[in-house]
């Protein structure tokens, strides 16, 4: 199942383009605010080196990588949590998604129009931030308001909720995202029919023009540095622009520029890392694949992800590494070395493990 992250942004800060970049979907792309009406969705290969090795011990088979989905979301304005501009679907759509890619525009181009007038990365940043906090305060005082005469009444349960509403609200009020509250899992999972959503995961993704890095993008660093949070710096034209084009054409381009990467594929390995997910490995069938479970995850719930009869099934998971598998060139020369690990219903998966299931 892909993971989903929503692009956030003001008007004409260059979501489209991202959006093209990540998943060549072709959207729309304006040079005038809200060309971006209803949310627009697209998957993106997760660009992995691990897959590649392995999928070259055994070339005959299909490479299949795991997938982002992201979702191209309306620009916001100030005054979005009162329903400005297209507030409430904005803020609806970004409360769907599992993390957010909050896109800053740092470009100068007379021909854009910015929504304020002029590129200001720190007052733009905090709009936005503004507007989501503001919708959590609306939304966490509401559930206040209709928990309140339980806790009243005795109610244990809603009295902790409370407890914890009145907390997250104080910490609202003063500017501080949930997500920079510490919280139980316990209190996670309080808060998940909620789903706040400064709660969610944030990378910032300045998007600077042809020229690259600039007085822009370095605040945009900065801005990053203070939250805790990642950031990325993509030109995200030039990027949209070798999305279109063939395979090899966009390689022999990253070669004539001394590059190893499209910037876009480091946003995507960057967007992985917000979730705390891990990939494991299998090759058994037609297929050399990635999967993707959360950190701490066992072996039995790792390979339901692959079929959900492996949980109830499950009797052991033999696990390879993938240095030994280069080493040894074969699963059968692996067997024969005593190379491969057999791990029960206790194991706890590891990022890069190569696994093959044994079910009843």
């Amino acid at each position: 199942m892909s993971r989903t992250f929503g692009l956030v942004g003001l008007p004409n800060a260059g979501k489209s383009t991202i959006f093209n970049a990540l998943t060549a979907a072709g959207a729309r792309v304006e040079p005038y605010p809200f060309s971006t009406l209803q949310a627009q969705k697209g998957v993106a290969p997760v660009p992995d080196p691990r897959l590649d090795r392995l999928h070259a011990l055994f070339p005959e088979k299909k490479k299949v990588p795991t997938t982002i989905e992201v979702v191209d979301i309306a620009g916001l304005v100030e005054g979005a949590s009162r329903g400005e501009g297209l507030g409430n679907q904005f803020l609806a759509d970004i409360r769907n998604v599992e993390a957010i890619l909050h896109v800053v525009r740092c470009f100068e181009d007379p021909d854009i129009a910015h929504p304020m007038g002029a590129v200001d990365v720190r007052r733009d940043v905090e709009v936005v931030e503004t507007e989501l906090l503001l919708k959590d305060l609306e939304t966490l005082e509401g559930r206040r308001e209709r928990i309140a005469k339980a806790a009243r009444i005795g109610d244990k349960e809603a009295r902790e909720e409370l407890a914890l509403l009145e907390r997250l609200l104080e910490a609202l009020k003063k500017g501080i995202p949930i997500r920079q509250v510490p919280l139980s899992p316990e209190e996670r999972e309080r808060l998940k029919g909620l789903a706040p959503l400064t709660l969610k995961p944030v990378l910032f993704v300045a998007n600077v023009g042809d020229a690259g890095e600039n007085e822009h993008s370095r605040r945009v660093a900065e801005l990053a540095r203070e939250r805790g949070a990642g950031w990325v710096v993509i030109r995200g034209r030039l990027e949209m622009e070798l999305a279109e084009l063939p395979e090899a054409e966009r390689r022999e381009f990253l070669r004539e520029y001394g590059l190893q990467e499209l910037a876009v594929e480091r946003l995507v390995r960057e967007a992985y890392r917000l979730l705390s997910v891990i990939t494991f490995y299998t090759f058994v069938g037609p297929e050399v694949r990635a999967w993707t479970v959360p950190m701490g995850t066992k072996a039995p719930d790792a390979g339901a992800v692959i079929h959900t009869d492996f949980r109830d099934r499950f009797v052991l998971a033999e696990v390879m590494r993938l240095e030994d598998l280069e080493h040894y060139r074969s699963e059968r020369a692996l067997r024969e070395a005593g190379r491969i690990v057999r791990a029960g219903r206790d194991y706890v998966v590891q990022d890069g493990d190569v696994i093959h299931f044994v079910v009843a």
